[in-house]
């Protein structure tokens, strides 16, 4: 099975990009399942239900949200209503929505899907993520004769350590693992000892020639004087599509290739192996 993961969506451009690309870019790459990251996707700061419901029609089985998950406060009543949007398992015990569920790919086969939360350097403390990844994983063992083809976990997290560290637990027990949040790709795609696909992070939907996706001006200005001004407001020039692709052995969900992706916009692009 071919899964597709693109990291997080950045305001109206990395939106519309999606919109206007996912299609052909999942045909072009015969992508099975497709999970996209939309943490950022309404404005830079969460997702809308109608942004949401943008990213579905436009081809992603699942879309995972963040730190951010309820910045836009309709996203509390349209996540209960829609259970192919995620919120981190280890957000908070009363949070509306669910962590994780398990979905259906092409020929019927099954993807469990489940996003957490890094806890290292972050706004807030979370839930721990290694005991709530565990119960999802031994819930949900892979292969052709258990309950699900291929899983895959988005580690929504600042410190590159915490990720890597994610991905070891996780290894053998899930397709792939990759890392979201700090919008900036990683080179370090590969297949752990135990089989699990692995990057760093995904990168954005959004335009490179920015500041994490923000339109540099005002955190340029942060930085050189130490002063705000203006609010950050998400850059809107030519979009990167910029994710990762994974190709899963079915009878066992582990991986057998993992390559990034990159599509469009200013970055290089990433080419699959020969052997694909």
């Amino acid at each position: 099975m071919r899964i597709l993961f693109l990291g997080d969506v950045m305001g109206r451009a990395g939106r519309a990009a999606v919109v206007e690309r996912l299609a052909p870019l999942k045909a072009s790459l015969r992508a099975d399942f497709c999970v996209v990251n939309g943490e950022n996707a309404s404005g830079g700061m969460g997702l809308s239900g109608g942004h949401a419901q943008l990213l579905l029609a436009a081809g992603a089985d699942v879309v995972t949200l963040g730190d951010h998950a309820f910045d836009q406060k309709d996203m509390i009543g349209f996540i209960e209503k829609e259970p192919r949007v995620l919120r981190p398992i280890n957000f908070a015990k009363d949070a509306p929505g669910r962590g994780a569920g398990v979905f259906e790919a092409t020929r019927g086969r099954k993807v469990m899907v489940a996003q957490v939360l890094g806890n290292v350097f972050m706004k807030r403390a979370f839930d721990d993520p290694f005991s709530a990844l565990d119960g999802v994983l031994r819930a949900h063992p892979m292969g052709a004769m258990a309950g699900v083809q291929a899983a895959m976990v988005d580690f929504h997290a600042e410190a590159s350590s915490e990720k890597m560290a994610a991905g070891h637990f996780c290894d053998g027990r899930a397709s792939l693992v990759v890392g979201t949040h700090t919008h900036v790709p990683t080179a370090d795609a590969q297949i752990l000892n135990r089989g699990t696909a692995y990057l760093t992070d995904a990168g954005m939907c959004g335009d490179y020639d920015s500041v994490i996706g923000m339109d540099k001006a005002e955190p340029m200005r942060r930085f050189v004087t130490g002063m705000a001004r203006d609010r950050f407001t998400p850059a809107e020039g030519a979009v990167t599509l910029a994710g990762v692709m994974v190709e899963t052995d079915d009878r066992t969900g582990l991986a057998r290739h993992v390559w990034p992706i990159r599509e469009g916009g200013r970055l290089a692009p990433a080419m699959p192996p020969e052997s694909i």
